[in-house]
């Protein structure tokens, strides 16, 4: 009885208002029941909306739905309390109030990486891009790490009763390491101009330009006003020195935050690599690079060979993942 029961609360939570919002863009998506496919999924860019209700009601208008019975809305920003403030976004709102104001039942807010890694269970082969070997060990811990305009980190528990437990933290804000002279003259300039060098200041479309900005100052360059897409294409080019280094560097430092974070969670299930940058960095991002940094440790080498690694190439798996999120919340 109680899984009918359950499983009825679930059904009436339906139609959803997913959402995945960034620090540049606002993903959302309709769905219409259980189990169906997401409809009608849109990217707006933060900048065109006021506040996250503004950019839901723009959704909904656009898209002619009109009455969700849930919200699931991942967000680039810790969730804690009520009131949200976003991390690299001027968005401030409080929970509450977003649900009285779209008039849902239910109105679930998670950090953004939190719904990726409910998503990933359900990725297909055709979904990811492997980088180098490994074997995945069914039920082993599962991590996740991801540089957009900041960086993600998150990572998936397998419980007791079969079910996945996705890791809500703050892991892009550990301080970044140096593995050699190069990168310790880089940070150290870095650490001048920031004081605390985050991995998320060099592992973003930010984190880009910073690294080709320190590149240039290095060798007495004067660096150009680039965006983070027109360092990648320089770099994918070869067209500058300094887009280039700061493409490797941005690969490798990468390499060794993705290490940690599967040694810190004995992450055999695999690492899954999220977010819009390593995707438009091309031929850029350099994956031999990135599994030699990535397995470079030391006498733990033979162990973080032996874990697999993928990019993640599905345009919007975060907003079914909210979505799972929901379900977990609703069965308990």
């Amino acid at each position: 009885m109680a899984d009918v029961e359950l499983s009825s609360q679930r059904w009436r939570s339906f139609p959803r208002l997913l959402g995945d919002i960034g620090g540049t863009h606002a993903r959302w998506a309709w769905q219409a029941s259980a189990n169906s496919d997401l409809q009608d999924i849109s990217v707006q860019r933060c900048q065109a909306s006021a506040t996250l209700l503004d950019s839901a009601r723009t959704y909904l208008a656009a898209s002619g739905h009109a009455h969700p019975h849930s919200a699931a809305i991942g967000i680039a920003s810790p969730v804690v309390g009520d009131v949200v403030r976003m991390t690299n976004n001027p968005w401030t709102f409080s929970i509450n109030a977003l649900k009285q104001s779209l008039g849902v039942e239910h109105c679930l807010l998670l950090n953004d990486f939190t719904a990726l890694a409910m998503s990933l269970p359900g990725l297909t082969a055709s979904d990811l891009c492997p980088v180098g070997d490994g074997v995945a060990i069914a039920g082993a811990p599962i991590a996740l790490i991801g540089p957009g305009t900041g960086l993600g980190v998150s990572g998936l528990l397998r419980t007791a009763d079969g079910k996945y437990c996705a890791l809500s933290g703050e892991g892009g804000h550990v301080t970044m390491a140096a593995t050699d002279e190069r990168e310790a003259a880089l940070l150290s300039l870095l650490r001048g101009r920031f004081g605390h060098v985050s991995a998320e200041r060099l592992l973003s479309g930010p984190g880009l330009v910073e690294l080709y900005r320190a590149s240039c100052e290095l060798h007495g360059r004067i660096a150009l006003s680039l965006t983070p897409a027109e360092v990648s294409a320089a770099a994918i080019h070869a067209s500058d020195p300094d887009c280039v280094a700061s493409a490797f560097h941005f690969t490798a430092f990468l390499g060794t935050v993705a290490g940690n974070l599967a040694l810190t969670l004995g992450a055999h299930g695999g690492v899954y690599i999220g977010g819009g940058v390593v995707p438009r960095l091309g031929t850029a991002f350099d994956g031999a690079l990135f599994r030699q940094r990535f397995e470079d440790k030391g006498r733990y080498q033979d162990y973080l060979r032996a874990i697999p690694c993928w990019i993640i190439t599905a345009s919007t798996p975060a907003l079914l993942g909210a979505s799972r999120a929901l379900d977990l919340i609703l069965a308990d």
